[in-house]
């Protein structure tokens, strides 16, 4: 039984630890992507500190940036996953290729993994000091 279930475990645990990776990468892409356009807003943000502007409006000008982001990458990776869930259905045992809850559970671990990986430069986009930002070049 063990010898003959042996294919379908490797193909599992290769598809899960390549998901893992995928999901890592994209992270990390995400993160380095933010920090890149928070470093070059780096001045505007800066100004608008100085003129007013609190924690929490910051976060919100950089989160925005990754809803979209993120939300464009749900929307098309949904798209590509329902078209090509008959391609992988022979692998899938006791769920359909295009499983409402699974669907709606990858896409939530996606959304909250893209919402920390973007978090992090919103954060420290809110110590920036006005003063040293309006001389940053």
């Amino acid at each position: 039984m063990d010898q003959s279930l042996l294919n379908d475990r490797l193909i599992a645990t290769l598809s899960t630890a390549f998901g893992v990776l995928a999901t890592l990468l994209a992270v990390i892409g995400l993160y380095g992507v933010m920090a890149y356009t928070v470093a070059r807003r780096t001045r505007e943000i800066g100004v608008r500190m100085a003129l007013g502007a609190v924690a929490g409006d910051v976060i919100w000008l950089v989160m925005r940036d990754v809803l979209v982001l993120v939300g464009s990458g749900l929307l098309l990776g949904l798209i590509a996953s329902w078209a090509l869930s008959r391609f992988v259905s022979s692998q899938l045992y006791g769920v359909s290729g295009s499983d409402p809850l699974t669907m709606a559970g990858a896409c939530f671990v996606l959304a909250l993994v893209a919402a920390i990986a973007g978090y992090i430069p919103a954060r420290r986009a809110t110590r920036v000091n006005p003063v040293l930002a309006l001389r940053y070049e």
